[in-house]
């Protein structure tokens, strides 16, 4: 007999699948990322179809079979329909969803992701300053470096990452590779950042929103900032290996 299971999620992704099912990405509060097939729910009479969405926070139900789950039923809990009505913050989100659904393992609870998400989805929906709407791109920052802290690979910001040794302001470099900060020694050819970049990523890591905000961040920090990101993102996804998950997603539905 098949086991039911129910869980509150944030829906991170869905895929059509066939003539009328399909198949949703959720991280559950209870059972971390998990797939879930939606059997003909795309079908007019589906009952399951209003009650799951991408960018939604929804209560589910689904029935554990011996190779996949199938959703059984259910509720959507949060549309964030703010987030929906803005092409930033749609944007932002499907980013976010993105870097989730790389970078995470099949069924790996954390409660400690869970809050940071809630958190960074109730900052995006409930963001009114729309004339400072560039300002939002700082909530995916945020969600990003304190995501890679969650996983194990918060950066060394304080001294070299390498030696150890204090670094100097006017001579800072970001080393994926060794996870940080590293002083010109280390560097060997290191993309060189400023000390703003530092100071962001810090408060950042401090979960400091308040300061976050009140920032004045010059285009070249921005620039910086931006390619620090991506680089320590794509070494990150370099160094997972998801055979197993890659398995377990193109098991036959």
């Amino acid at each position: 007999m098949a086991l039911h299971y129910r869980t509150i999620g944030f829906v991170l992704k869905k895929n059509d699948i066939g003539e009328a099912d399909r198949i949703f990405t959720v991280f559950t509060l209870d059972f971390g990322k998990v797939k879930i097939s939606g059997k003909a729910i795309r079908k007019i009479a589906s009952k399951l179809k209003g009650g799951i969405d991408v960018i939604s926070l929804s209560e589910i139900e689904f029935i554990q079979g011996k190779a996949y789950k199938t959703l059984t039923d259910s509720v959507i809990l949060d549309k964030f329909e703010n987030i929906k009505k803005s092409l930033t913050k749609l944007k932002i989100s499907y980013k976010i969803a993105k870097s989730l659904d790389n970078l995470l393992r099949i069924e790996e609870k954390d409660e400690n992701l869970w809050r940071l998400l809630k958190e960074v989805f109730g900052k995006l929906d409930n963001w009114e300053q729309e004339k400072k709407s560039w300002k939002l791109q700082i909530v995916y920052y945020y969600f990003l470096w304190n995501f890679f802290s969650v996983l194990g690979y918060q950066p060394e910001l304080y001294k070299c990452a390498s030696c150890q040794k204090k670094l100097i302001a006017s001579f800072l470099y970001f080393s994926a590779e060794e996870g940080g900060i590293v002083c010109p020694k280390c560097a060997n050819g290191k993309k060189k950042i400023n000390a703003d970049v530092v100071k962001i990523l810090r408060l950042i890591l401090k979960k400091d929103w308040l300061i976050l905000f009140k920032l004045k961040i010059q285009p070249t920090s921005w620039k910086l900032l931006k390619e620090v990101s991506e680089h320590y993102y794509s070494h990150l996804l370099s160094i997972h290996s998801f055979e197993e998950d890659f398995q377990k997603d193109n098991e036959p539905l």
